[in-house]
């Protein structure tokens, strides 16, 4: 919690959908961790609550994802181009469509955890997480989904954090967690796929074994949820 922005308000709901908007890629920048994004936007937030406005969302530049969002970071950040995309993108969605607020956006979801996902990837094309595997269409979601998970951790369930779907929402797709489920023994590589991982080479995004690695995590995840359930 020391790391994140917390007020109990509107300003909350804007700066976890800035955060969750920039939360993806860390690992090609040595040192660089969510914390240092969570901490950077706290602190632009604190000194100028109007940094995460839609409309100065709308005309941000890449010094100004460094300084002001990622804690005056030193040198270039992974697909820090992309990144002002998606903010720009974002300021000018909220501005169209929710009067430059997020709070309201979360609003029309009336309580819905999947609604609100439903809102966001209909409205901001950069949370459109899928990929195509082997001709079909396959959902993620990860950055729509972090943004239900964090509302409902930061405002503890309660009001704007309140969703009565919270549980239909799945693990967040990300690239560490099947680190660790590998670790444990819970999920195992083909040997194609680890001789890869130990020769450290890059993964393409939307590969059929990028997408596998997503879709068995969250697999893996949920047995582990229900399992888990059984024995409560």
């Amino acid at each position: 919690q020391t790391c994140t922005f917390f007020d109990g308000g509107p300003l909350t709901v804007q700066y976890l959908l800035v955060v969750d908007c920039l939360n993806f890629c860390f690992w090609p920048c040595e040192g660089l961790e969510y914390e240092n994004l969570a901490r950077g936007v706290k602190a632009a937030v604190l000194a100028d609550p109007e940094c995460v406005s839609a409309e100065r969302l709308t005309s941000v530049t890449v010094q100004q994802l460094r300084s002001l969002f990622f804690g005056g970071w030193e040198g270039p950040l992974p697909l820090e181009d992309e990144r002002v995309r998606l903010l720009q993108e974002l300021g000018s969605g909220l501005q169209a469509r929710f009067s430059g607020s997020a709070a309201r956006l979360v609003s029309e979801a009336g309580g819905s955890a999947l609604a609100l996902v439903a809102l966001l990837t209909a409205n901001f094309p950069g949370f459109r997480d899928h990929a195509i595997y082997r001709g079909r269409q396959v959902f993620f979601y990860k950055r729509a989904q972090i943004f239900c998970g964090d509302l409902h951790g930061a405002f503890g369930g309660a009001g704007i954090g309140a969703f009565c779907d919270i549980d239909q929402v799945t693990m967040f797709a990300d690239y560490r967690v099947p680190v660790m489920l590998r670790e444990m023994g819970i999920m195992a590589y083909s040997d194609e796929l680890a001789a890869l991982v130990s020769r450290k080479e890059v993964i393409p995004a939307g590969s059929e074994h990028e997408i596998e690695i997503r879709a068995a995590t969250i697999v893996a995840v949920e047995r582990l949820r229900a399992a888990i359930g059984r024995r409560l």
